[in-house]
């Protein structure tokens, strides 16, 4: 019988030991350390997993050279932008054997995961009870927050949710009607300061006609407008009380306060330890600064700081801010409008007038002309900011910016804060969450709308589907939706007090929005 050819290869090897050596290193292909080589040992020396097994057996998503040109371009430092830049090129075992829905499909999935059944306090915990449903941002984020609220609402609405729209308008209406003001979120140590005041916009998304509840409604507005204008009553020779600053011609704008000069509850050994680098500062001051931040929800940003790399130097209540006083002027005049819808005709003239004085005032000290830019004005420097920022967009959400002004600022935008996945929220590279490379979805809807109100489409629909992408390309790499992005590599954003989170309420509100107005965005396959 004739032995098989490969008996004859098996005994010819034997013989000519140094032969099959040769054969042996001209056929075996290298192993995953020898193909990648500082990063295999990156990984492994990181423990980016617990078994050393799971980055061995990954499988690339690309060509392994191009793999290596971008680990040796980023240069990812710690082991959190390893997992990252990992997981962006490589599929890992147990973490993509199952297949994910559609990016809206997923969206509209997570509306009941996030959604939350009415509750009463329980004597003891910080939670503020509520009386109808609602929807929480997600992750360490269990509470309704304010200004999160509104971009959230703006998805369930696209989504056909309208009575869970409602249910959270009616929270928040009896917010103010219980503590003069929508609190930062609904726990106890929130209710000392407030955030965007972005209730005047909610109404708009409502289709309740009720002529009582029109009414009610147009009473919380006012009484909100009133937390915010109280410190008009106190002003002194500083020229500022509460969340009310006295400009140099005696108009008044706005700023971002807190109540409190103590440490955040949420945020005690962070603000104590901050507040004491600041010294000799008071540690009082520091902490207040610290609160109005959180107030702004950019918590934190160089906008705040005199020194853009040092938290220490925060001086929120220095600073008027465009977007604030941009979104009371909303207020004012969805105030006007309700009043005179109402009957109201008094109430609807002191609104307009109180609308058009905002205005002028923002005209006069927030808009710098010679730089064509919206900015924030520093009261004790008493000029404004040299900070750019996403923020310079909100005259033309609010729909005051001129013609003239909105073209600037979209030539602005650009030039100076459009990244290749979305609207960077200012150019300074910080560390802080609120500031480059991150993007967050409430400034990307904030640009979109404002540019479209003024003709620049193109620009607007540019940025929406640089976002879109971005959240589509993550979710494709990590199955989740969330807080904050890097717009400019386009991944899971960083910075901050704490990990970026998963959810995310307005991120899916956002992305839900943009999707239903350009249902083509969705179709483009993440890069």
């Amino acid at each position: 019988m004739t032995p098989p050819p490969h008996r004859h290869r098996f005994r010819q090897l034997a013989l000519l030991p140094a032969l099959a050596l040769l054969l042996q290193a001209q056929t075996t292909p290298p192993s995953p350390a020898d193909i990648y080589g500082p990063l295999f040992a990156a990984v492994q020396e990181a423990r980016v997993f617990p078994d050393g097994k799971t980055f061995a057996d990954a499988v690339p998503r690309e060509d392994p050279q191009a793999i290596l040109a971008a680990y040796r371009r980023e240069k990812p430092r710690d082991k959190a932008a390893l997992a990252a830049f990992v997981r962006r090129h490589f599929a890992v075992r147990g973490e993509d054997t199952q297949a994910k829905p559609p990016l809206r499909a997923r969206i509209r999935e997570l509306w009941p995961v996030l959604g939350r059944a009415p509750f009463a306090a329980t004597p003891g915990s910080s939670a503020l009870g509520l009386d109808s449903g609602y929807v929480v941002p997600g992750d360490r984020f269990q509470e309704i927050y304010y200004w999160d609220s509104y971009f959230t609402m703006l998805g369930l609405k696209a989504d056909g949710q309208a009575p869970l729209v409602e249910a959270m308008i009616a929270n928040f209406g009896d917010l103010i009607e219980r503590y003069g003001h929508i609190p930062n979120g609904t726990r106890s140590y929130y209710l000392s300061r407030s955030q965007p005041p972005f209730f005047a916009l909610m109404l708009d998304l409502s289709d309740d006609r009720d002529p009582a509840l029109a009414k009610r409604r147009l009473a919380a507005l006012i009484r909100e407008h009133h937390y915010w204008m109280a410190g008009a009553t106190c002003l002194d020779a500083g020229g500022a009380c509460q969340h009310v600053v006295r400009m140099p011609d005696g108009s008044l704008l706005n700023r971002y306060w807190d109540a409190r000069d103590t440490p955040r509850d949420e945020s005690w050994r962070e603000d104590r330890e901050t507040a004491a680098k600041a010294a000799p500062r008071a540690t009082t001051i520091v902490q207040r600064d610290l609160r109005a931040a959180a107030e702004s929800g950019w918590d934190f940003s160089s906008r705040w700081l005199a020194d853009p790399m040092r938290l220490e130097t925060i001086h929120t209540t220095d600073i008027v801010p465009i977007d604030l006083n941009s979104l009371l002027w909303i207020t004012e005049n969805r105030i006007a409008t309700r009043a005179r819808a109402l009957g109201d005709a008094a109430t609807a003239d002191r609104f307009e007038g109180l609308a058009t004085r905002r205005k002028a005032a923002i005209d006069r000290y927030l808009w710098v002309a010679g730089e064509r830019r919206f900015a924030d004005w520093d009261r004790m420097a008493r000029r404004a900011t040299p900070s750019r920022s996403a923020a310079e967009l909100f005259p033309l959400f609010a729909g005051h910016a001129s013609r003239e002004q909105a073209r600037a600022v979209a030539a602005t935008t650009r030039a100076t804060l459009l990244g290749e996945g979305g609207l960077r929220t200012t150019g300074i590279r910080s560390g802080q969450q609120w500031d480059s490379p991150n993007g967050w979805a409430p400034l990307q809807w904030i640009a979109v709308e404002g540019l479209g109100r003024y003709g620049e489409q193109p620009l607007a629909k540019d940025i929406a589907r640089r976002w879109v992408a971005t959240v589509a390309r993550t979710y494709a790499e990590t199955g989740k939706l969330l807080e904050k992005y890097d717009v400019e590599e386009r991944k899971p954003g960083g910075g901050g007090e704490y990990p970026t989170q998963d959810g995310f309420g307005w991120t899916n509100g956002v992305t839900a929005a943009m999707l239903e107005r350009w249902p083509d965005l969705g179709a483009e396959t993440p890069r």
